[in-house]
């Protein structure tokens, strides 16, 4: 299937060169010329031009968009919507807020534009691993590209199935699924982030546990000197803890298990606090998500080991800095 991706950068490079390894025909529009060229090597139409770029496409046309969210993703959708026309569909792939996912619907939908609001995770690993998609949309336009969706989600192979489920796997065995119209999408990968936020910071405050198991206060026979990296890595294996992000975590502390490369001003993301607000909007308990969102807020006055952890996780899965507003 043919499709065009916006967004050349660790996401939307990644997301192109699975479809192509996949069989997909990818053209690719970015700002700078150098992560184009590069595309163009692996076998992308390269473009820098949003004409062009259109034309290239063939009707209906399918654009995903990969860009920061806010501005810059209304930037490109009103660029894209003067080129594009009737029956074509752009796919906004970033993290973009749910409510906002429902009024670009609405504002593309005037012009006879298919919207599409796709939450999209698995981070810098996602060609190697898959991406796990959560849609929002119109069905017929989610079913025109279920080819996508199903060459860029990890597969069945991904996780063993839940017992009781046989026969065909569905789209969510897979790793996609159409959760809904407009916004639900988004709304559903807001969530998750909400969700990770947590078991990060479970995993982080725990690491901080065992790394001060000898601290003077305690008494002497009670003090354990623990190694924080194989704790991680027993716990890995037959742990009802065990996780990918633990898995990460291991990572991390086998390479520096006092994670000196981090300063543990742990950075948090639009979706972490949107979680919060929806939480309040519908009054809904939750305690753990918002408590893991104040940590990251408390991680930029007195950082702490488990903030240097949670540093690392981000690192380790989606290659943030610690002054990224993401993940």
């Amino acid at each position: 299937m043919q499709i065009g991706i916006v967004g050349t950068g660790r996401m939307g490079g990644n997301m192109a060169r699975r479809l192509m390894d996949h069989g997909h025909d990818c053209a690719v529009l970015g700002r700078r010329r150098e992560p184009v060229a590069k595309l163009e090597e692996a076998g992308a139409a390269g473009f820098t031009d949003t004409a062009a770029f259109v034309r290239h496409l063939e009707p209906p046309r399918a654009v995903w968009v990969m860009v920061p969210a806010g501005a810059a993703t209304d930037e490109v959708l009103g660029e894209l919507a003067g080129h594009l026309a009737a029956g074509d569909c752009i796919i906004d792939g970033g993290n973009s807020h749910y409510r906002e996912a429902v009024r670009r619907a609405g504002e593309l939908a005037e012009h006879a534009i298919d919207f599409l609001d796709v939450g999209t995770s698995g981070g810098v690993w996602g060609r190697e691993r898959g991406y796990c998609l959560m849609i929002g949309g119109p069905d017929e336009a989610v079913r025109r590209l279920e080819p996508v969706f199903h060459s860029l989600a990890p597969g069945v192979e991904a996780a063993g199935r839940t017992p009781g489920r046989d026969g065909d796997p569905a789209p969510a065995e897979q790793g996609y699924l159409h959760c809904g119209p407009s916004g639900a999408g988004h709304y559903v990968k807001m969530v998750h982030n909400g969700i990770e936020y947590g078991v990060m910071q479970a995993y982080a405050e725990g690491f901080d546990l065992l790394r001060a198991g000898d601290r003077d206060q305690v008494a002497e026979d009670e003090r354990f000197d623990l190694d924080p990296a194989a704790i991680a890595e027993v716990w890995r294996r037959g742990s009802v803890i065990g996780s990918w992000l633990l898995d990460l975590s291991a990572a991390a502390l086998h390479k520096d298990a006092d994670l000196d490369a981090f300063s543990g001003r742990v950075a948090d993301s639009g979706e972490g606090r949107w979680t919060v607000q929806a939480a309040v909007d519908r009054a809904v308990p939750a305690d753990v998500l918002s408590a893991a969102l104040y940590a990251r807020f408390r991680s930029r006055l007195s950082p702490t080991y488990g903030d240097r952890l949670l540093s690392a996780m981000r690192r380790q899965f989606g290659g943030h800095g610690e002054s990224d507003r993401e993940g």
